[in-house]
């Protein structure tokens, strides 16, 4: 009779410990589904920047795109920009790598410019310039540009430069 009780009492036992690496097993099971959720989404993120990164490089090597060095003004020596402009879809890409964070309140803003007579022309601010790691940004340009410049100007920008604010400066060269 002892032994139907150890039976049972042994029975029982395995019993709970079956239910308890069941509970323990799905837990697993739904943490290896979580982190593999996470994973699809940092292969998916990087399938992304890859093919952005791709898309930018044909840019970059396009024979007919302008290449223009925006180099740093008298305050701001140490500051450097390279414009491409791709004239066949009125598109420029600035790689602004050169140029330090941001302070609080304050924007670059780039600016086309025709030299004879003076006159610059807003291609708009640069808002996610302390957000973007690769620092590069696709602006329109339908302008006819001789120059190209980047100043630092309060949020939401200026109707014209803040010249003591000009960081970099480079002039269009007429040949692609």
């Amino acid at each position: 009779s002892y032994t139907g009780w150890a039976a049972s009492i042994v029975l029982a036992g395995g019993l709970l410990w079956t239910l308890n690496t069941n509970k323990q097993l799905e837990a697993d099971i739904q943490t290896a589904e979580i982190e593999n959720s996470y994973l699809e989404q940092q292969i998916e993120a990087a399938k992304t920047d890859l093919a952005a990164t791709k898309n930018l490089l044909d840019v970059l090597r396009d024979k007919n795109i302008l290449s223009v060095p925006l180099g740093g003004t008298e305050n701001f020596a140490n500051t450097y920009a390279k414009v491409y402009w791709n004239k066949a879809d009125n598109t420029i890409y600035l790689d602004a790598q050169g140029l330090p964070p941001l302070p609080a309140g304050k924007v670059y803003q780039v600016w086309s410019l025709t030299l004879d007579p003076l006159t610059p022309t807003s291609l708009g601010t640069i808002d996610e310039f302390n957000t973007d790691d690769n620092k590069i940004f696709a602006i329109a340009n339908a302008n006819e540009s001789q120059a190209f410049g980047i100043t630092l100007e309060p949020e939401g920008g200026s109707e014209s430069p803040t010249m003591e604010q000009l960081y970099t400066l480079g002039i269009v060269d007429s040949a692609p």
